[in-house]
């Protein structure tokens, strides 16, 4: 009932304002009011930028976590550090809330780690000419997390924050989620669930383009088991193929059978066998010697979870049809869930739509989710309505020399900062 309700709300939303051509005269000030503080919203973006926080340099995380606090504490938000067991390894989590009564239920999502770790060559904020800058996590996601914040500021500047309300939560360890997900992302799910639409702030292709559905993850392993014997022998009935074959095999027909599926695909990252295959991932085997064992590991990626579960069915159904003397079994294990396409979200994606349209920015089109990884708000996607890739524009994120675009980046905020006026009125 609550998705069709807020589809429904979406749509009248989306008709409001369907009929003007341009801001009203708040929102003209809302969009001034940015331009105005690009040189302090940059210089908050570049004094976080060059804090390294990679997901396990848990005090580099919690750095950027206290710089962002007080800028949301200033706003009259009420500010917490969600900490998470010793044993998951991570940081914890900031969330920053405020409540009323006017307009949608706002869940804002960034995240303060990035995949440059500690030990990896560390890159500063610097302009590679007058409008691209790189540094690290500067468009994955540190560009999105001040695209939000400098939008809330506009809008906190104009009195436009009271009454609302908005759960801003910024995750710390979204590049590698601290296991079990069940405890890492439990808060995360409990107070999304409170809430009406999630406007993610991962990266933005460009102005004119945002994620209306985004591939989910999983993981499977398949162990492969043959007759170990002398090389001479092998094929024949008493030895059979050897499991290296068996394993080669049953590639060679995930790939031949599923490849062309729109949207899923299944990566084997990793193969060992041999005569032997220790606990620490380490393998013995000589050319003389058919090779008992192999052990897979990979991937699979998809856009719903029925073309998840078909795609297990398939791959079930390959491997049971073993070569002779070998015997082959794979299993699955659950990852990110997948951010479905709905309609919600279509109707969300009609409302950033005449936004940008009035900010004489162009027409905001769904991106391809064949393009994009998997993220934080799939974890909520199936309670509400959803956007991803409102953040900052740029390119090569999670590669040394990652870039932002500086003449799109005000735009970005104004966009935000509108979007979020209207939905809350």
């Amino acid at each position: 009932m609550k998705k069709i309700v807020l589809t429904i709300g979406l749509l009248a939303l989306f008709g409001h304002f369907s009929n003007g051509q341009q801001l009203n005269k708040t929102e003209k000030k809302i969009a001034e009011y940015i331009e105005e503080q690009m040189p302090q919203t940059e210089a908050l973006l570049k004094k976080i930028v060059n804090i390294n926080s990679g997901t396990l340099n848990k005090e580099g995380v919690r750095e950027v976590g206290n710089i962002l606090r007080k800028e949301f504490d200033d706003l009259g938000f009420k500010t917490e550090w969600i900490s998470l067991p010793d044993s998951l390894n991570r940081a914890g989590h900031l969330v920053a809330e405020r409540k009323g009564k006017a307009g949608k239920k706002l869940f804002l999502i960034g995240h303060l780690d990035t995949v440059f770790e500690k030990a990896m060559t560390f890159t500063p904020y610097t302009y590679l000419n007058d409008s691209t800058v790189t540094g690290q996590g500067v468009n994955d996601m540190k560009g999105g997390d001040i695209v939000l914040l400098a939008a809330l500021k506009a809008l906190h500047q104009h009195g436009l924050l009271e009454n609302t309300t908005l759960t801003a939560y910024f995750t710390g360890d979204e590049e590698s989620a601290g296991r079990p997900t069940s405890i890492s992302r439990k808060d995360f799910i409990e107070r999304a669930q409170t809430n009406d639409i999630a406007l993610a702030f991962e990266t933005a292709v460009n102005l004119n383009t945002v994620a209306t559905a985004r591939r989910g993850s999983s993981g499977w392993k398949l162990n492969v088991k043959g007759v170990m014997g002398h090389s001479s022998t092998i094929f024949s009935q008493q030895s059979g193929y050897g499991a290296i074959y068996e394993a080669a095999r049953i590639l060679n027909e995930f790939r031949e059978k599923l490849s062309t599926e729109k949207y899923l695909t299944f990566n084997p990252g990793l193969i060992m066998g041999g005569s032997e295959i220790n606990d620490n991932k380490e393998t013995i085997g000589k050319d003389n010697i058919i090779s008992p064992r192999v052990m897979v590991s990979g991937d699979l990626r998809f856009l719903t979870e029925s073309q998840k579960e078909n795609a297990r069915v398939k791959m079930k159904e390959i491997v049971s049809h073993s070569l002779n003397k070998t015997k082959a079994e794979i299993t699955f294990s659950d990852g990110i869930p997948a951010m479905e396409p709905t309609s919600a979200n279509e109707n969300l994606l009609a409302v950033i739509s005449k936004v940008s349209l009035d900010l004489g920015l162009g027409e905001v089109k769904a991106g391809d989710p064949g393009s994009r990884g998997a993220g934080d708000i799939s974890y909520i996607a199936k309670y509400m309505a959803c956007l991803d890739g409102l953040g900052a524009s740029g390119k090569g994120a999670h590669a040394p020399g990652e870039t932002m675009n500086m003449k799109e980046f005000p735009k970005l905020v104004q966009r935000t900062a509108i979007l979020i006026y209207r939905l809350t009125r």
